[in-house]
Parts: C-alpha cells; structure tokens; sequence
C-alpha cells in the first residue's frame, strides 16, 4: 500500500468506469489524485468524493485530443504540486462496424482519442519525468491490441499501435528513471459498452461476445491494475481468459483466422444494409 502514498497521479478519462475506479483506488492507497476528462461534472464528483472518503484530490477539464490541453494540464499540476509521479492514459472510444460500412471521420475519431491521445499525455508527462529523474506512465490498451478483432477494427489498430508506443517508449526511459507500463485488459462493465457507435448494425440484436460474469467489474481491475504497476510490469494482461487468448494466439493463429471469420458472419446478421 505504501508505494503511492503522496504520489501525485493524474488519470485521463478519469470521470467514469475505468478511470473513476482507478482515481477511487489511488486514492485509498494514499495518492494525490487529478481525476481529468473531457465530462468536467463528473470528474469533479469524482475528486469531491475523494475528499469526502478523507482523501485528496483535484480535476480539470481535458481533451485527450488536443496536445496542448495535455500539456497545460501537466504544467499546472506539476505548478500546483511540484512533481508528476504517475499518469494513466486512460481516456477512450470505441466503435462497431465493417470497414466496408465506416467513413474516415469515424476513424479519426478512434485514431484522435485512443492512440494521439495516449501519446500526448505520455510525451507531455515524459518532459517533466525526464527532468525529475523519476516518473511512471501507465498506458491503458487492450486484448484487442494483442489479438485481432473483425468489426471494431479502428479501436484494434489504435490500441495495437498502444502496445507498440508503449514496449518501445518502456526502453527508451529505462535509463532516465522513467517507467512506462502496459495494461492490456479483457472485458469489463464500463460505459464503453453505452456509448459505443453501432455504424449500420442493429445493436438490440447483438449478442455479447461472452457471458456477463466474465466481465470485470472497474474497481476489480483498477486493484489489479495497481498492483501491476507497483511490480513495474512491462505488461499486464488479465483476467486469465485474457492471458490463455494471447497466448493460445501467439501458439496458434490460424485458429482464430477461422473463430473470427465466424464472429463476422454472425455479425453480419445484424448489419443494416444502406
């Protein structure tokens, strides 16, 4: 418990899901937290709970998208506190389709949010780790970026891209005091699944990949989370479904070729023909 204690994190996204149960954990760990999004309400709900619970924390606005909120955002933390330890990208879109049936924007939009908005907090927070000697980045991927996924394909090519940023930026800051680590979890109960865009696909008929009980609930993964990077994990995939499916890819991916050909044929009954 004693290794966040003091340390000031920010957490990208930090208004729901994910990033609130990380802020929420962090901060019962000790960590002086800045719950940041671009839903600015509730990432203040999530700092006045804080410091309802006895913790400290503050917020601010953030669009992941845009580099110099990044870079403000870290200045005036780094102003308000002196110091950033930890910074969780956290923030993230996602969308189902077939790449026959989406528009550039739609791209765009999950290039802007999930891949460039990792990379300017990381580099925004690799500046001042940098001068600091000392500093971790925490970027959040997915399963979807170790295995391939039909149907959701721009959210699997930015969070792949994640996966490399992250292993590669990991080796770069070893030597100046600068932990970089990667999560890559499995399904979770996060409004994700609420907002997701359904592009020509009737979203009531769709079925969910697995059974809900497999689905992690936020504050379970954000203690494993946490945990993880305590232990400087170069990468941590969970839960144990998770880790059997990369590596049972990695052994075989001609399987999958075949399970996933099936998955975009049964996808395929749901899709709206324009």
């Amino acid at each position: 418990m004693g290794y966040y204690i003091n340390k000031v994190a920010i957490v990208t996204g930090g208004a729901s899901g994910l990033g609130r149960a990380l802020c929420l954990e962090l901060a019962k760990r000790g960590a002086k937290v800045v719950p940041v999004d671009i839903n600015q309400e509730d990432a203040e709900k999530v700092a006045l709970e804080i410091k309802g619970a006895g913790g400290e924390a503050t917020y601010a606005y953030l669009d992941v998208t845009i580099y110099e909120n990044a870079q403000r955002i870290i200045k005036d933390i780094v102003k308000k506190y002196g110091r950033l330890d930890l910074i969780f990208n956290n923030a993230g879109t996602a969308i189902q389709g077939e790449t026959r049936d989406l528009s550039v924007n739609h791209w765009r939009n999950a290039i802007d949010v999930n891949l460039l908005g990792v990379i300017y907090g990381a580099i925004s927070a690799y500046g001042v780790m940098e001068k600091q000697g000392s500093g971790q980045i925490v970027n959040i991927g997915s399963l979807a970026g170790l295995i391939p996924v039909p149907k959701e394909i721009p959210y699997c090519t930015s969070k792949w891209a994640i996966v490399g940023f992250s292993n590669s930026l990991r080796v770069e800051g070893a030597d100046l005091g600068i932990k970089v680590n990667l999560i890559c979890p499995g399904m979770m109960q996060t409004p994700i699944h609420d907002t997701t865009s359904w592009i020509n696909a009737d979203k009531e008929k769709s079925t969910l990949p697995m059974p809900k009980k497999y689905y992690l609930t936020p504050a379970k993964a954000a203690e494993i989370i946490l945990r993880g990077v305590e232990r400087n994990k170069s990468i941590l995939v969970f839960p144990l479904y998770a880790r059997l499916t990369w590596w049972l890819y990695r052994l075989n991916p001609a399987f999958f070729h075949f399970m996933f050909r099936k998955m975009i044929r049964d996808f395929r009954k749901i899709r709206i023909i324009q």
